[in-house]
């Protein structure tokens, strides 16, 4: 971070952070056994004192952004405020210090969790069964891009093709492709969603699946959901659903409901994880009766009075997790769902929607807007009014937004929108912090009129100006070597 010196370079010779206590074992010298170039005398650490440590590391933590000290719109991410009460529940010891390898006898608190957790997903989603074991959303999606395959595979069909939309998320192809499947778009109509006709023109006997998120990216509902699913399946191809967008529907409508085959859910967004920065996450897996016996194992299970971790899955696809997924995630997910209820999950659904339709007819004067669409929990806005009349592009609103105090939403995706700027309110968002994060645009706005030059030269008040973006990301320096 600019400004602020490295930990390394803050070392003081001969200060420490902590003691040792005297040795109460014989000391053995390693390196008889393991050879002196495995076993090293000194460790390249910073010698500060544990205050040295903890002022650093709380100065840039003060740096840095999140959901619990500002709003964080960032489109199909859900990033919602995460109760704090589970936290506490991930952090009881009866789950932390259990050994992966315990028997089952002294785990079953965590095996009737997980157990549960599989049925309130199954009963959310409209599946039969759910696997825990995915660690997020893209290997949940590849989870059930193998499930797919392994189930054509046992009936003697070698399907080759998976349809995607244009308007997808990225990950939809990157992972059908992972699973050795080859990629076929489908393109949007006027109105944001999936052509029909153009759809009914790619599926065939060699296409294995859509991969479909209901409301999609664009934040529209698939109206024809019920037509698509019967294109699909009259040609013996499954209907599959990105989960990202569950937020906007859970216990309103359930995919199962819709004709949907196979689900990932992403409880670190819907079900209140935080999340960002790589994890941590869980990517859930759920099928419909006639997939149980391809899900990873093992599964949660119950008999009589007991759980049990069940490896009786003929056709399984095998591990795709160390263990048993994401406990952690697992377990706030769990606390989250029947903290909520059945109706308190339906009403989150109802006010993210709710918050995103209120927050664009604040600022949708400003912007352009496709008319008369109904936009469910996340809108998408263009741009391109700003960049023909100012020569400002969604970038550097995304870029001042910063110095308001706010996240950017999920800018220049969807593909398809020019300019796009995605935003997500959720539900856990106040009326005051969706006024306040409009003024901000609006004054936003007024300068893109008054002075543009101002805007493409922004953030000017955080820590870190403006990057040269492609090369952060390629030539990352994530190693001290002084």
């Amino acid at each position: 971070m600019q400004g602020i010196p490295l930990i390394f370079e803050k070392t003081k010779t001969g200060k420490e952070g902590f003691r040792l206590s005297p040795l109460e074992v014989p000391k053995v010298d390693l390196s008889e056994t393991l050879g002196e170039d495995i076993v090293r005398d000194e460790v390249n650490l910073p010698e500060v004192s544990e205050l040295d440590v903890i002022r650093h590391y709380t100065e840039l933590s003060r740096m840095n952004f999140g959901v619990d000290n500002g709003f964080y719109p960032l489109g199909s991410c859900t990033m919602k405020y995460n109760p704090k009460i589970n936290e506490e529940v991930a952090a009881m010891p009866g789950f932390t210090e259990l050994h992966p390898y315990a028997p089952e006898e002294i785990s079953q608190g965590t095996l009737e969790v997980m157990y549960d957790t599989q049925n309130l997903l199954a009963e959310i989603t409209g599946m039969d069964n759910f696997t825990l074991q995915p660690a997020a959303g893209a290997h949940g999606e590849l989870t059930g891009i193998l499930i797919i395959k392994k189930y054509l595979e046992h009936k003697g069909e070698k399907r080759t093709k998976i349809i995607v939309p244009d308007s997808a998320h990225g990950t939809n192809p990157a992972s059908a492709s992972h699973g050795g499947f080859d990629i076929i778009k489908v393109k949007s109509d006027s109105e944001g969603l999936v052509d029909i006709e153009a759809l009914k023109e790619l599926v065939n006997e060699d296409v294995a699946a859509l991969m479909l998120t209901n409301p999609n990216t664009l934040g529209l509902f698939e109206k024809n959901i019920f037509e698509i699913s019967k294109i699909l399946h009259e040609k013996g191809a499954l209907l599959y659903y990105d989960g990202a967008n569950l937020n906007a529907v859970m216990g309103i409508v359930r995919p199962g409901d819709m004709g949907f085959d196979v689900v990932h859910l992403n409880l670190h967004k819907t079900f209140s994880t935080p999340h960002g920065g790589g994890g941590p996450g869980s990517g859930a897996v759920g099928v419909k009766a006639f997939l149980r016996d391809f899900l990873p194992k093992p599964l949660a299970a119950q008999k009589g009075q007991m759980y049990y971790l069940d490896y009786d899955i003929p056709h399984s696809i095998g591990k795709i997790h160390g263990f048993y997924g994401n406990l952690g995630v697992v377990l706030k997910a769990y606390a989250y769902i029947k903290s909520l209820g059945a109706k308190g999950l339906k009403e989150a659904s109802e006010i993210a929607t709710l918050n995103a339709s209120y927050l664009l007819k604040k600022i949708e004067d400003m912007f352009e807007v496709p008319e008369d669409i109904l936009f469910k929990h996340e809108f998408v806005v263009s741009c391109n009014n700003w960049k023909e009349k100012f020569g400002v592009r969604a970038l550097d609103v995304a870029k001042r937004l910063l110095d308001y105090g706010f996240h950017p939403p999920t800018i220049y995706f969807p593909l398809i929108v020019d300019e796009a700027l995605m935003v997500e309110p959720t539900e856990t968002e106040s009326k005051d912090t969706l006024d306040a994060f409009a003024d901000a645009l609006r004054k936003i706005y007024q300068e893109a009129k008054e002075g543009p030059d101002f805007l493409k030269s922004a953030p000017h008040d955080t820590p870190v100006r403006r990057v040269d973006e492609v090369k952060a990301a390629r030539e990352m320096k994530l190693i001290y070597e002084g």
